[in-house]
């Protein structure tokens, strides 16, 4: 149906009711095992000025020492921490809402069909009530009985007994259709309300998401060249360590699984999309938020998964990490703001943040939650 349709229908629905009453924490690519360091300036003293001339570079102030760089980078986690999860409550909005609009459409649907219905029995019901007219008043029984055959009288009988239950039966379908057309508009009327919260929460989940961002970013353009540059180092190193600590626990030399005819199918629109930008709420097909990128590529495999990473954790049947197997999610954080489709090896496809781009990290690079199998 088209949105002018679904528009024309929502009307009428309203028109009755009226009548009758993550981003996830920094993006961290997966580190090679012996990164190449950033070459970096000494700190450890401030050269002289030279005496002016014509040809002087202007002076580079010293850059901050790693632990000023660490600060900005765990301050830079925390804003699009906190990006994602709003992200996560707008996207849920957003899914909520269009549940609600078709819910509506179908109940305008309704609406507009039962009354249609209550205007032919009413049409039904005035011919009847003038056709008693025409005949003087009387109703069919009382000519009967004035009646002098009884042939007649008996054969009449049983048409009027026949018309009493038609009668009755037409009055008990008009009663049971006001019944429905007052349900429906209270149905719709609560629909609507429920899809005006819910307009109302995408705006401040929206809000809150370009606010973090935009904070985010403008810490990240204070920095120099040289100092973006060793932040991605930091941010890279504090991804391998968290790599190597969970690999170091073992759980790699468990994890055996073979992906299912879907999960491969998954795993292969997921690394498709490798180098398209992060935009949140965003799912495809030139843009990805990280649960948009898993949900579009479960749907691609044909099994539709729940749109937020919240979701997909709270609904999908839960898997231990050492079960599992490319296709499955993991779901990053307490309160599960980020998700990745493991690929393999250690592995896995996420959308990281903004600024960045659908990527292959370490699955252990950020921390764990749990791990979901939407195929189970």
């Amino acid at each position: 149906m088209g949105t002018a349709g679904k528009r024309g229908l929502i009307t009428a629905a309203v028109t009755v009711v009226c009548g009758i009453t993550v981003l996830a924490a920094p993006g961290t690519a997966f580190a090679s095992p012996t990164p190449t360091p950033t070459p970096t300036s000494s700190t450890s003293s401030t050269p002289a000025s030279p005496a002016p001339t014509s040809s002087t570079a202007p002076v580079v102030p010293p850059l901050p020492p790693n632990k000023d760089l660490e600060a900005v980078r765990e301050k830079l986690e925390s804003l699009y921490h906190d990006a994602a999860v709003a992200t996560d409550a707008y996207n849920a909005a957003e899914e909520k809402a269009q549940k609600q609009s078709a819910q509506l459409v179908q109940l305008a649907k309704k609406i507009v069909e039962g009354q249609r219905r209550l205007d032919a029995l009413k049409d039904r019901a005035g011919a009847a009530a003038r056709q008693q007219y025409r005949s003087g008043g009387l109703p069919p029984e009382a000519h009967l009985m004035l009646s002098d055959n009884p042939g007649q009288f008996l054969d009449g009988a049983g048409r009027v007994l026949q018309g009493q239950r038609a009668t009755k039966a037409m009055l008990d379908e008009m009663t049971r259709t006001q019944q429905d057309l007052k349900q429906y508009a209270a149905d719709a009327a609560a629909h609507w309300r429920e899809l005006e919260a819910n307009r109302k929460d995408k705006e401040a989940a929206r809000k809150k998401v370009q606010q973090q961002i935009a904070e985010a970013e403008k810490l990240e353009s204070r920095l120099e060249k040289q100092e973006k540059e060793r932040l991605a180092e930091l941010e890279r190193q504090a991804a391998q360590k968290a790599q190597t600590a969970w690999l170091d626990t073992g759980v790699l030399k468990d994890i055996q699984g073979k992906a299912s005819e879907q999960g491969a199918k998954a795993v292969s629109y997921a690394t498709a999309q490798m180098g398209k930008p992060y935009e949140w709420g965003a799912e495809g097909p030139s843009t990805f938020d990280c649960s948009g990128l898993t949900s579009q590529a479960w749907a691609h495999a044909g099994r539709p998964i729940p749109r937020t990473s919240q979701e997909q954790w709270r609904q999908l049947r839960h898997v231990d990490v050492k079960d599992m197997r490319p296709g499955d999610l993991v779901i990053y954080f307490d309160d599960a703001s980020h998700v990745g489709m493991y690929i393999g090896d250690g592995t896995i496809v996420h959308a990281p943040r903004p600024g960045r781009t659908v990527t292959v990290a370490g699955a252990g690079s950020m921390p764990i939650l749990g791990v979901v199998r939407p195929d189970a």
